[in-house]
């Protein structure tokens, strides 16, 4: 995840697939309840559009491999993020939770790696907060291997360590008809977005190596 941008395949509601790799491998299912029956389709990792997002140390690497725009699913949004040690990232908070002109209502996963240090794995951090009608209080400290459910509200920052490169696979899905990511910033932070004009891209992105991936 930290070497190059992935291949995938898209498998339809109803379908039965066997993995398997000679060199073994991690594999991740990311998942959705669906309604129609998709044909199954191989996405190759040179297709997948590669997206810098932010500037400063608000930089960050986005793999939109299942996006709306980019490939076709029922409800399933997929995609990665690649976030430089030091960086924060799905910053300013941000939440879509309720259906408005500007937010659709999607659940979401974020499913994490975390580079290692000379001393072994590194760490970083998740933050989620509530609204006063929906309430709930997430900070925790992640590793390689953990999750985070963000069922509503306001999450972010995702928080890469001092040392340490972040991953994170985001899994949305929502009840909505309109297969679309709205969303609506935190109000009392949603300033930030407007000083990435005077400040540059982290030279050190994309993390993800060139000769595999022209971003």
């Amino acid at each position: 995840m930290f070497s190059r941008v992935t291949d995938f395949v898209y498998l339809p509601r109803d379908a039965r697939a066997t993995v398997t790799s000679a060199q073994g491998g991690r594999f991740a299912l990311p998942s959705a309840r669906c309604d129609r029956r998709l044909t199954a389709r191989y996405g190759a990792a040179e297709d997948v559009p590669v997206e810098l997002r932010g500037a400063g140390q608000s930089s960050r690497q986005v793999n939109n491999f299942c996006v709306p725009g980019t490939f076709e699913a029922d409800r399933l949004i997929a995609c990665e993020v690649l976030t430089p040690a030091s960086n924060w990232s799905s910053y300013p908070p941000h939440k879509h939770d309720e259906v408005t002109e500007t937010e659709c209502e999607l659940e979401e996963i974020y499913y994490y790696e975390v580079s290692e240090g000379p001393s072994g794995p590194g760490i970083g951090y998740q933050r989620v907060y509530g609204t006063e009608e929906r309430p709930i209080d997430v900070f925790e400290e992640v590793r390689g291997g953990d999750a985070v459910l963000i069922p509503h509200g306001w999450h972010g920052p995702s928080m890469a360590a001092p040392g340490y490169d972040l991953y994170y696979l985001n899994v949305m899905a929502g009840p909505g008809e309109e297969r679309a990511w709205k969303i609506c910033d935190d109000p009392a932070h949603g300033w930030v977005r407007q000083t990435w004009a005077d400040q540059e891209m982290d030279r050190r992105l994309p993390l993800t190596s060139t000769a595999e991936r022209e971003a």
